[in-house]
Parts: structure tokens; C-alpha cells; sequence
């Protein structure tokens, strides 16, 4: 994911009983990324909330709270029955990533050591950066679910840290309640962050009341702390043959802002461009035709991009084929930004990358 929040409808570390309704209100907002806790709500009532996220093109979250081992092994089973996008915290990842081994779910445990409810991270920084490390090595564990503000030392220097130390995303989560925090949380490092309690509470400055112009007040908010973010973008940058120059050119054109971020190209397009520039962090999929637009595909559908620069040539009959379209579809589907021309990756560059701050 691109630098975002995921609204919680939760307080308190629980689901509010009338999550369902004011989905309604989140999404009025803008929110795309929406979660719950695995406490609040019987899991009836959390499977129809899971599946009103999905049915109005969001990506769904549950987060783990529970402290005993079985309740936390029995959300992550839950989570599998409830068919959410990620899974969100917990503390027992060994355990939990045998139980996921051959689901799609993506999963962030807690590194640290957590207590009581609502949930505390304790222990000093070193300690909680080697936590992350071990959890980070462990297949199966996509990402790590911080508990930053939950955390009594210096929060700036443990997010960093943590971020800095692993190379996998890092969500900061627990009382992220004003600007201050959620730019912290951008120049961290952080893939993104949670907000849920202090919305509902209406703490954050809003053109009106209510929870949508609270869910509209920190999207705004993020889209400004995003110029501070250092976290980089995944971006993946293909051609068809016939407009493989012209993409050599926009890469040319565009090679100091893309440095600091990690592409994806498929193996024509990746040697062309590792060739003409070694500086670029470019990881190599197949060639095309032996199944790389198939393995982009994958990519979006998993969260693993945050956009897609292909040039498609219009006038051949590539345009038409099975797995441009089949590219496009998903990320329409999973709200993934695609240029298809020169001209639209430049406004991606220009709202993406160009306002990053070094």
C-alpha cells in the first residue's frame, strides 16, 4: 500500500455495535482501507460487515486483540472464514502463519512485547527492533503492525528504528489522533497507519461534524503528510515492444525521483531499463509471454504495487489482448493507480513522487 489510513470502526479496541451503519459514513468519506477488531461484535455480524467493505471496493482489515492463545489462534481462523484482506496484529506468528499457510490473507503481526486491553507495547527499543527482525525472517508474515503510540518511550525514534530495520511494510497503530502524529508517522518510514477512536470521538479538525468529515479531515491530512513519507513506492513499469522506447525515455526523463523506490518490470522491459540505468532498484519478473503481465496481476492483487506504469500501443493488437485487460481489471478492482501513456505517468511523478522532501 501507498502511504494511507485504515479507518477502524472501533473503540476502545473493540468493534462498535453499530458498525454496519456507520460503514455507510466511512465510505462517504473516502476511506478505501477499513478494519474491525476481533472483539465487539459476534462473528455473524462481522462476517456481514467484512462483506459490506468488500461489496463497496474496500480492502478489509481485522485486527487482533485477544491475548490468550486461543482466542487469538481462533480470530485467525476467523479471519480466513470472514475472507478480509489482511490480518492485523497478534502476537503468536509461528503459530498463526501455519493456520494462514494456504490462504491469501496478508498478515501483520504485533512485534514486542504487548499487554492488557486496550492493547500497551512495552520493552525498550532494541528489543522490540529484534522482534520485528525475527518476525519479518518468518515466510508467511507480509508486514508488521506497530503499536506506536502505545508505547511510553521515544515514539519518533522506535518508529524509525523498526522501520529502518526491516524491509517489509510497517503499519503504525494505537491513538494516532492528530496531524503531529500522522506526519511522524510519514517521515518514519511507515506504509501507513490506523485511525479509529479519536475519529469517532470527532477529534480531528473537520469542515462539518460527523464521521465523514472526520474520515475527509485525515485523508487530507495524509495526503499532506505523504510529502514527508520515506517509505518507498512499489511501482511496476512495463511496454509493449513498440513503445519500450518511449518508456526508456519517460525513465530517463524521471530516474531521480524513481531512485529512491522499487520497480517491478517484466524481463524485456526490466533488462532494458537495469542496461540504461543501474542505479534503479528494478526487480525482474518473466518475460510476458512467459507469464510476467500474469505475475503483475498477482502483484496487484495481493497489495504488493502501488501503481502500474504500462505504455500500451493502441494501434496493434496488443491493446486488445487478454492480459492487458485482465492487468486492467485488477487494478480497478484493487484501487491500484495504472498510466497507460507518457502523459499520465507524468501526473503520477508530479503527484507521487516530485513533492516527495528529501
Amino acid at each position: 500500500m501507498a502511504f494511507d489510513f485504515i479507518f477502524m470502526l472501533t473503540a476502545h479496541d473493540r468493534t462498535i455495535p453499530d458498525a454496519r451503519r456507520r460503514l455507510e459514513e466511512v465510505l462517504a468519506g473516502g476511506a478505501r482501507h477499513i478494519g474491525f477488531k476481533d472483539v465487539g461484535l459476534p462473528p455473524e455480524e462481522l462476517k456481514l460487515l467484512a462483506s459490506d467493505i468488500r461489496d463497496a471496493g474496500g480492502r478489509s482489515y481485522l485486527e487482533v486483540v485477544s491475548l490468550d492463545a486461543e482466542s487469538e489462534l481462533s480470530s485467525a481462523k476467523a479471519a480466513i472464514a470472514l475472507e478480509v484482506d489482511c490480518l492485523l496484529g497478534g502476537t503468536r506468528a509461528e503459530e498463526v502463519v501455519e493456520i494462514l499457510r494456504d490462504h491469501p490473507l496478508r498478515y501483520y503481526p504485533f512485534p514486542g512485547h504487548i499487554t492488557g486491553h486496550p492493547s500497551v507495547l512495552e520493552g525498550p527499543i532494541e528489543d522490540i527492533v529484534a522482534s520485528a527482525k525475527a518476525l519479518t525472517a518468518l515466510e508467511g508474515v507480509h508486514g508488521l503492525d506497530l503499536l506506536a503510540y502505545r508505547f511510553e518511550g521515544d515514539v519518533p525514534a522506535l518508529m524509525s528504528a523498526v522501520c529502518a530495520a526491516v524491509d517489509k511494510p510497517v503499519i503504525m497503530a494505537g491513538s494516532i489522533d492528530r496531524e503531529e502524529r500522522v506526519n511522524a508517522v510519514a517521515a518514519a518510514g511507515a506504509a501507513g497507519f490506523t485511525v479509529g477512536t479519536a475519529a469517532l470521538s470527532g477529534d480531528f479538525p473537520a469542515e462539518g461534524e460527523g464521521l465523514t468529515a472526520q474520515v475527509r479531515s485525515i485523508l487530507a491530512i495524509t495526503q499532506h503528510a505523504a510529502r514527508f513519507s520515506t517509505a518507498p513506492l512499489r511501482i511496476a513499469l512495463v511496454a509493449h515492444n513498440e513503445r519500450k522506447a518511449q518508456l526508456k525515455a519517460w525513465v530517463a526523463r524521471h530516474a531521480r525521483a524513481l531512485k529512491s523506490h522499487r520497480l517491478v518490470c517484466t524481463g524485456g522491459t526490466g533488462a532494458m531499463l537495469r542496461e540504461a540505468h543501474p542505479e534503479l532498484t528494478i526487480r525482474r519478473l518473466h518475460r510476458g509471454t512467459w507469464g510476467g503481465d500474469q505475475q503483475l496481476g498477482s502483484l496487484i492483487a495481493t497489495g504488493e504495487l502501488d501503481a502500474v506504469v504500462f505504455f500500451a500501443d493502441p494501434q496493434v493488437h496488443h491493446i486488445q489482448d487478454d492480459d492487458f485487460r485482465a492487468l486492467m481489471r485488477l487494478a480497478v478492482l484493487h484501487d491500484t493507480p495504472m498510466a497507460c501513456s507518457p502523459a499520465a505517468a507524468d501526473l503520477f511523478v508530479a503527484a507521487q513522487l516530485e513533492e516527495r522532501r528529501e
